[in-house]
Formats: structure tokens, sequence, C-alpha cells
């Protein structure tokens, strides 16, 4: 039976086949498989040296998918999908439920966003076979079609198709982060647990513009460079969480990775400086202008594109 399970995985319509190349039909079959297979994945991703074990099982119980992603070390964090609609929950706030969200992380996303969305910006190239798992893989790299983006290489399971390990590159092809799978299940049913989970009582979903109901907003600042490919998809004035800080808040996106923009009034004895945090791939480079405004930029892009990002930021002319 698992060898009919990896045998639907492995098919795809002959239409398909005959119009994708071969690195985007290896692509399609990743996706498919992810969206089709009852599996359990234990990942170990890398960052900068600390390690960081999760646990990925994905099952399919009267038509209804269900995903569970959780940390398996630290303080407990754990995410739930039922179809469209995913609950938070962390030991450091109260869980919550959003629908049409995503699972974090690129390893997630890579499995469900657009293939034409993500081939506009990369260029899927097969760099042949190697073994992640003690399994045959198929490698392929996403080359950069513009400068400013990290590069990505996968490892694709020849024999079901499913993600089992990522490496991220910096332009000099330097690896700056990695997922990788250490343990894999495939079967015919679903985990236990996941018929559990089906029938939880988690907390009522909702929608993002539910969450932050504030319409966009005209800001007074605009981010004049942002890297080739990357759009504006949201601008607000909110308050962060703890500190209670009003800021404004723009978020742009190329599909595969996304940018947030900070900018706030600093305090009155803040000196001119700037600041670059890193945590894999993510970077935080946070700046004070001579004006005393302080602008802050995240997210899973190199440096250097980070601080070009908050220093392109500048008032909206009248």
């Amino acid at each position: 039976m698992r060898a009919a399970i990896l045998l639907c995985a492995a098919l795809l319509p002959a239409r398909v086949l005959a119009e994708a190349g071969p690195s985007e039909t290896l692509l399609q079959r990743m996706q498919q498989a992810y969206h089709q297979l009852n599996f359990e994945l234990t990942l170990v991703e890398s960052r900068q040296g600390q390690l960081e074990p999760k646990r990925l099982t994905r099952g399919h119980l009267d038509d209804q998918v269900l995903t569970h992603l959780t940390h398996l070390n630290g303080r407990p964090r754990e995410f739930v999908q039922r179809n469209d609609e995913i609950s938070f929950f962390d030991a450091s706030h109260d869980g919550y439920t959003l629908r049409h969200s995503r699972l974090p992380g690129l390893f997630n996303r890579l499995q469900q966003l657009s293939l034409k969305e993500l081939l506009t910006h990369y260029e899927a190239v097969i760099a042949g076979r190697s073994r992640v798992l003690g399994r045959v893989a198929e490698v392929v790299r996403l080359v950069p079609r513009a400068e400013h983006y990290y590069g990505y290489v996968l490892w694709l399971d020849q024999e079901s198709g499913l993600l089992l390990k990522l490496d991220t590159l910096d332009p000099e092809a330097g690896l700056v982060e990695q997922t990788m799978g250490v343990a894999l299940t495939i079967s015919e049913q679903p985990a236990g647990f996941l018929r559990e989970l089906k029938g939880a009582a988690l907390p009522p979903a909702m929608s993002l513009s539910e969450l932050y109901p504030v319409p966009q907003q005209p800001l007074s600042w605009h981010a004049q460079w942002l890297p080739a490919g990357f759009e504006v998809l949201s601008r607000d004035k909110h308050k962060l969480p703890v500190t209670e800080q009003p800021v404004d808040y723009l978020m742009a996106s190329n599909g595969v990775v996304d940018i947030s923009v900070y900018v706030s009034q600093a305090g009155a004895a803040s000196e001119p400086r700037q600041q670059l945090v890193r945590q894999g791939a993510t970077h935080l480079v946070s700046l004070v202008s001579p004006s005393r405004v302080e602008i802050t930029v995240v997210g899973d892009i190199p440096a250097e594109t980070a601080r070009r990002i908050a220093e392109s930021v500048k008032p909206v002319e009248p």
C-alpha cells in the first residue's frame, strides 16, 4: 500500500509534464507530495551554530487537511492547521486562530506558494542528486533573478517528492541557514493524534482584518528603494506589543520573502546610530536619523539589503 501512496504522489497530469521543464516538474511534485501524503518529518534548523529541532506532521481525515508543527526544545510553541485556519500557541502569550494564514518559515511556505510567482523571481536549476536521511534526493537550486536576494538549495526525496532539506545562501553562496530532515515516516493512515486535533476546541478564528481593524493608512514617509520584485502590501499605524510604543508600519513582499519596516519617534536622548542584529537568515537593521526618527527593517534578506532599505526611508514630499 505504501508503494501505491508514493506512486500517486509521483504521478502528474500529462499536460503538466509536457508544459513544465524538468526543474519545475520537480517543484510541482514537491508541492503535490506535501498536499497529498500522510507524513511526519522531524527537522533540525541550524542558525549560526544553534540547533532548533521541530516536528512537522500532516494528514488527511474525512476530507479535512490537518497539520501540526511543534518546536521540540525550549519554551512550548506549536501551530495547528485545519484546512485554511491556523492556530498559534506560544507559552509567552494567549493562543489565537487566523483564517487564510500560513505556517511560519520558508520551509513551509515553499510548499504552498504559487510556483509561477516563485519562478518569476528565482530560476530553478537541477543540480544533480545527493543523499539525505539515507534517501536519494534530487537537488534543485533557486537562483535569484535579481540582486539583493538570498538563493536557496532544495533536496527533494526522489521516492516521494517531499522536501527534506533547505539551505539559504547569501549572494556569495555562503550558507546562512539550514533546515534538514533527520527522521521521516510516510504512512497510509495519518498519525493518531491528528484525529484528536480534528475535534479539539481551538481559539475562534479571526481574519487579519479583524485582528488589525485599522484600514490602510497614508504614511508621512516612504521607502524610496526596495529590491526589484518587492511590492508594498500593507501600511498602517499601531502600537507595538509589550512596549505600547506607537509606530508606522509598512510590509513589502515578493511572494517568497516579507520585509517589515517600522518608523517611530526616537527618545529625546537618542543619538544618531545604526545597529545590526542577525538571527540565521533574518537581519534586523535599526538606525536613528539626525532628526531623531528611528527606522527598523526586519526580513530574511542580506544585511546590506536591509541597511539600504532603512537608509532610503524619507519623508513624503508635500
